[in-house]
């Protein structure tokens, strides 16, 4: 019988600003975004904890974190510093397990079943991994440690900022039912209020609807939520993730009024995607399928076409724009051009261990 794994959701502390506020330590202690400028329709990546505090959040727009949070600091992405210290965490984890699904530049799951680090613990692997990196970034991280990644990444969040928690395989059934269902990966706002006027909110009024209920009102989703509901997420930590797309996308200053305007933005656009696919397919070649292009209107409403295709083309993207702008044949506030990968062979995941 195959023993329980044991996996590492390792998710660093508001990874963005926190680099910030290491590098320029007056910033410690006060609400603190990186972000889009808010002259530019920019919206905010990362806030810190007391930023957070007023409502600021991530994939808000800055002019509006900036009215919650008159006396917050907006900061302008630096990608590069942002990546150099996920390359600095990576090798961390990489003296711990081979075995890493790196989510983003600040998040991973670590599959560390059967290893002999810190005596087989996967408790003490995490708090050592945490340390290393506070050492070496001088950054904090919170781990979540169980037998699966929708545990592993619900336990991460649970003793935020700079802290972690295990959920043991023994543990799960009575951690399940009193879970939130708004703490389940994938229950949005939208879904939430669904379950609620179920009278479900959470998992263990989840486990009581029949999967036969859940079908019809969710659909294959809602095999996924009964699933989920008691605890059981079968996925294995995907040593290499396949790139499904490449795309490139701008939110203009002003709006583009019609589609000769968008057409002249189109050049700038398609040069960057070309530079940018070019860097993905170093990485790891791929054959192109689809070609898409997306357009968001003055409205806030977005539309997206794709066409078969195993090339980018200007041309093809132009006629594409055109065609997409007639769906709303109004000004244009983002443009944005891309490609879609064919499948690629299934790779293989992460083997199990024998011990927990």
């Amino acid at each position: 019988m195959t023993a329980p794994r044991k996996l590492i959701h390792v998710d660093m502390d508001c990874f963005y600003a926190a680099i910030e506020m290491r590098d320029d330590p007056t910033l410690r202690g006060r609400p603190v975004a990186v972000g889009g400028a808010a002259e530019r329709r920019g919206v905010i990546t990362t806030a810190s904890y007391e930023a957070r505090a007023f409502g600021v959040r991530s994939a808000m727009a800055s002019a509006r974190a900036l009215k919650l949070c008159p006396e917050l600091t907006l900061l302008p992405v630096r990608m590069e510093a942002y990546r150099a210290e996920s390359r600095r965490i990576q090798a961390i984890y990489a003296e711990f397990t081979d075995h890493i699904e790196p989510l983003s530049l600040d998040e991973a799951y670590l599959d560390v079943t059967g290893l002999p680090h810190c005596q087989g613990s996967a408790t003490r692997m995490a708090e050592a991994i945490r340390r290393r990196i506070l050492e070496e970034t001088g950054l904090t991280a919170s781990a979540g440690i169980a037998p699966n990644k929708f545990l592993a990444k619900v336990a991460s969040d649970w003793n935020k900022p700079n802290g972690q928690c295990v959920i043991r395989p023994q543990d799960v059934e009575a951690f399940m039912p009193p879970l939130p269902v708004k703490r389940v990966p994938g229950v949005g706002a939208v879904t939430a209020r669904r379950l609620k006027a179920m009278g479900v909110t959470d998992c263990g009024e989840l486990q009581q609807v029949p999967l036969a209920e859940m079908l019809r009102r969710f659909g294959s989703f809602g095999q996924r939520l009964h699933e989920l509901s008691f605890g059981t997420d079968e996925r294995p930590v995907e040593v290499t993730r396949e790139r499904k797309s490449v795309s490139v996308e701008e939110t203009f200053v002003q709006d583009l009024p019609d589609v000769t305007a968008i057409e002249a933005e189109l050049p700038t656009l398609y040069a960057q995607l070309l530079t940018r696919l070019e860097r993905a397919r170093q990485r790891r070649p791929a054959t192109i399928q689809t070609l898409f292009v997306k357009l968001k209107f003055d409205n806030f409403r977005t539309t997206t076409l794709q066409a078969g295709g195993d090339r980018p083309d200007p041309a093809r993207y132009r006629a594409m724009v055109a065609e997409a702008w007639q769906r709303g044949a109004r000004p244009v506030r983002l443009v944005g051009l891309g490609v879609r990968f064919a499948p690629q062979a299934p790779i293989e995941a992460a083997q199990l261990g024998l011990d927990y």
